[in-house]
């Protein structure tokens, strides 16, 4: 009788110590080669699209579930997917992400919300050392492989809110067909491995 209480308490015991002990998340770290970031811009008369680089960038996972990350954006990098020289070299200037005196951006996620495959990602993104709260969709996957991958369709961001206002009707209004919109869109595909 007394072993089969005392196997009781033992297994109680472990059952109470597991439930105490926390898993620490993993840190990934972003395949920069094997990522991607696109970007388009839009104006009145059209539109403009390109590449921009990830520099660097973690994700931390626990389990199945991505819980942060910090990523970190080579703005000097910035193609126009038209090789124009001249537009890459307007984008890099100051009256818009100022690359001599910004040459990076980051991304640090704050939260991620959603079950499975399917979440919501939340952060601050800083462009020009100004940091403003972002959300998007993303799908986030653990692989077999021991990777994890990541793809965010389409976030929009609000250049004004960075201090870019070159071209915006918001704050030039006799700018006609020449203005171009507040908003750009970025298309991220992340690969990470431990």
């Amino acid at each position: 009788m007394k072993l089969k209480i005392s196997s009781i308490f033992l297994l109680v015991a472990v059952v109470a110590l597991s439930a105490f002990t926390t898993i620490k998340p993993v840190t990934y770290t972003v395949d920069a080669a094997k990522s991607t970031i696109t970007w388009i811009g839009k104006k009145v008369t059209g539109s403009h699209n390109g590449t921009i680089a990830l520099q660097s960038g973690t994700l931390n996972v626990d389990g199945k579930k991505v819980t942060g990350g910090t990523f970190t954006i080579d703005m000097n990098s910035i193609k126009d997917a038209d090789g124009s020289a001249k537009l890459e070299g307007h984008l890099k200037a100051d009256d818009f992400f100022g690359v001599a005196k910004f040459p990076t951006s980051t991304f640090v996620i704050t939260k991620v919300t959603g079950s499975g495959a399917n979440v919501t990602v939340t952060g601050n993104l800083t462009i020009k050392g100004i940091s403003k709260p972002l959300s998007f969709p993303a799908t986030v996957a653990v692989n077999a492989d021991g990777t994890v991958s990541a793809l965010a369709g389409k976030i929009t961001v609000d250049r004004t809110k960075y201090d870019i206002r070159y071209g915006s009707k918001s704050f030039f209004d006799s700018i006609g067909d020449k203005a171009i919109d507040d908003n750009f869109e970025l298309a991220v595909k992340l690969v990470a491995k431990k």
